[in-house]
């Protein structure tokens, strides 16, 4: 069965491979043009029809308007031309462009292995309309969505891609989201810190809809048309719609361990909708079985969960062993939408959240396993306010509560504030409590607006963990940023300005930059950041009250005791994409089999620390790291992001003292595959 899905792809390719091209449709006075010639005769010759009939309407000139509509339209299999969907602000032109097309004459059909088939066109007209202004047809093409202030647009029932206009969120990958960044931060300065975004939360920013348009191939085959440009499946109504897709991640690589090779192979389905405007869904299942480099093995196993669990895969959760040496490990996430007007959006599910316009987030991060969430978000004027409560889990070895993982609670506000066009500020808190009092989640930290350093003090020190955060950015101009995160777990202001490395100052920061069309080359986006985490922060006395989910961190991947300076550079043009990134820094590890904590582990009490003063960054087992990273690849359906790709990972691990837990000090890494890039995966450690 599993062979089955590896030989999937490689039929669907040969399917789209051995497909018949379909012969356009024969526009009046075409009849007698070589089959070749036909497309280019249908062109000419109706834009001729439409520019001698199209009337511009008066409160157009009147406004003295100047843009571009868009005509989304088919010629039906009767020959007959039907408008599915027109963007445009002014309802005049929509009027007369159904006016024009219902003029329009009955033709020859276009055919697909004889047969008579509906043919999608989409049409741009510039305002004012001049004769040589509107550009050549574009076949098979998706529906320009509408870019305005109203975003209670209902889908068109025939378009390709209703997702766009739906409360569903995004899928974060560092990669695509730095596109979508570039044009909120062109569209002065909006709220860019909490992730995933919505479609509807975008589309007044991005015109999602062109970009997919511009990356579509002129396929008329089924088995291209899904392979290269659609949903495997989709199902639409008056007021709802529904996909279905196919997702992979089949990955073969080798490193330079003693492993024969290193393979990743999941399989999973994912199935979105919506019911009306305001309800969307999502739901994905994915079954994987992988073997990964041996320090990314060894890791696995080391943070292997409270019961029989072989290891623990970073980012995904807990695994079995498959085979000799590789893990079996099933995900499941999904999560329901519902935006009930223009203030609100309401999310319940088990997934990922992220906070920050770093690579790196010092608040929260996408780096562990999913986890169950509830979130609120509060749009209005300049403001954005988020509220999100989450279940965690502790599953550290020999802890269990009720012959279940030991759990506990995360509740965090972010206030994103857009002070000018140019400067935003961002607060964030957050407290963990754990289930010490038999009563789940606290209710005190379920008011969305209220302090939860207040509540901690007024409740007790171990009622919870609370930390408070600063963020900010500032535009240069629409290519250029910088930003920065500020946090404190816990902070003596006198001890701070004494310079005596006293513990109990954890804090963290951030300071980064993006340059996109860097140096003037469209599409290449460069970023430098610089993370540094004081030792024992994310840590607590109560060692459940951690800020961490699954053995993982919650924040930033490398948990406390660290500075880190990275180097990333992204570029694409069309479908083709290029990635490299570089990390330097410096951790401090606890030494084997020691009773002092050093303050980077942050699964250990800050009560085992070796000293109250004189604490520094890197202290313990001193541990210099590198690592580079280079990805190249080609965008095969950009529903799914499915990829083709190639990588290659440099990784240097250099010890002050090793020990047998230790990776390998040096790692050479190859890999090549094809995967939908859904999610963030970081093996950056």
């Amino acid at each position: 069965m599993k062979k089955s899905f590896f030989l999937f792809p490689i039929l669907f390719v040969f399917f789209s491979l051995t497909a018949q091209i379909e012969k356009p449709p024969v526009y009046i006075g075409c009849e007698n043009e070589e089959i070749q010639n036909l497309e280019n005769c249908f062109n000419n010759n109706l834009k001729l029809n439409i520019l001698e009939q199209f009337q511009t309407p008066q409160i157009v000139e009147k406004d003295n308007y100047k843009g571009q509509i868009r005509v989304v339209f088919i010629v039906s299999k009767e020959g007959n031309f039907e408008v599915l969907y027109v963007n445009s602000i002014y309802s005049e032109l929509e009027d007369e462009v159904n006016r024009i097309f219902e003029r329009l004459p009955k033709i020859q059909p276009g055919t697909y292995n004889g047969r008579p088939i509906d043919s999608r066109y989409v049409i741009p007209i510039s305002i004012p309309l001049e004769q040589d202004e509107i550009a050549e047809l574009e076949p098979n093409t998706e529906i320009v969505a509408v870019q305005n202030d109203i975003k209670d647009v209902i889908p068109p029932k025939n378009t390709l891609f209703p997702e766009f206009e739906s409360e569903l969120n995004i899928p974060f990958s560092h990669q695509y989201y730095d596109n979508l960044i570039y044009h909120l931060n062109s569209a002065d300065n909006t709220h860019s810190a909490f992730k995933p975004y919505l479609f509807n939360e975008v589309k007044p920013y991005v015109d999602l809809n062109a970009q997919r348009t511009e990356l579509l191939k002129d396929k008329s085959s089924w088995g291209g048309r899904k392979l290269f440009n659609e949903h495997f499946a989709l199902v639409q109504g008056k007021n709802f719609w529904f996909t279905l897709n196919p997702v992979f991640d089949l990955q073969i690589g080798k490193d330079n361990s003693d492993l024969d090779y290193t393979y990743n192979n999941t399989r999973a389905l994912q199935i979105q909708g919506s019911l009306g405007k305001k309800f969307s869904f999502s739901t994905s299942f994915y079954e994987s079985q992988g073997r990964f480099s041996e320090y990314v093995n060894e890791f696995a196993i080391n943070h292997a969960p409270n019961d029989n669990a072989y290891g623990l895969v970073p980012g995904r959760g807990r695994a079995k062993q498959f085979k000799e040496d590789g893990f079996d490990y099933p995900v499941a996430e999904a999560y329901l939408s519902y935006t009930p007007n223009e203030f609100f959006n309401f999310q319940f599910g088990h997934g990922k959240n992220f906070i920050g316009d770093g690579y790196r987030s010092l608040f929260l991060s996408d780096v562990s396993a999913p986890n169950t969430f509830f979130k609120i978000s509060t749009q209005f004027w300049k403001i954005k306010y988020t509220n999100l409560w989450m279940w965690a889990d502790d599953v550290r070895p020999g802890l269990t509560q009720d012959e279940s993982n030991l759990r506990k609670y995360v509740a965090i506000h972010y206030l994103s504030w857009n002070v000018t066009k140019n400067f935003n500020i961002g607060l964030f808190e957050s407290v963990i409590t754990d289930n010490s009092n038999n009563k789940g989640f606290d209710i005190s930290f379920f008011n969305p607006i209220i302090f939860y350093r207040a509540v901690e003090f007024s409740r007790g020190s171990e009622s919870g963990n609370a930390q408070i955060g600063l963020s900010m950015k500032y535009k240069i101009n629409e290519n250029f940023y910088l930003y920065n995160q500020i946090k404190i777990d816990e902070m003596t202001v006198g001890e701070v300005f004494d310079g005596n490395g006293y513990w109990a100052n954890k804090f963290g920061l951030q300071i980064g930059a993006k340059y996109f069309n860097a140096f003037k080359v469209k599409n290449l986006m460069l970023q430098g950041e610089f993370n540094s985490v004081r030792p024992y922060t994310n840590s607590h006395e109560t060692v459940s009250l951690n800020y961490g989910h699954y053995n993982q961190p919650l924040s930033h991947l490398w948990g406390g005791n660290f500075w880190e300076a990275i180097a990333i550079a992204r570029y694409n043009k069309g479908r083709w994409f290029g990635n490299i990134k570089l990390i330097v820094g410096e951790k401090g590890f606890d030494f084997e089999n020691s009773d002092v904590s050093y303050g980077g582990n942050i699964y250990r009490s800050y009560t085992e620390r070796g000293s109250d003063y004189g604490n520094e960054i890197g202290q313990g087992n001193t541990t210099n790291l590198f690592i580079t990273d280079v990805q190249g690849g080609y965008i095969l359906n950009p529903v799914t992001n499915l990829q083709l790709f190639a990588g290659l990972t440099y990784r240097s691990f250099d010890q002050m003292i090793q020990t047998n837990n230790s990776p390998m000090k040096n790692t050479t890494w190859f890999t090549i595959g094809l995967k939908s890039d859904l999610f963030n995966w970081y093996f950056d450690f």
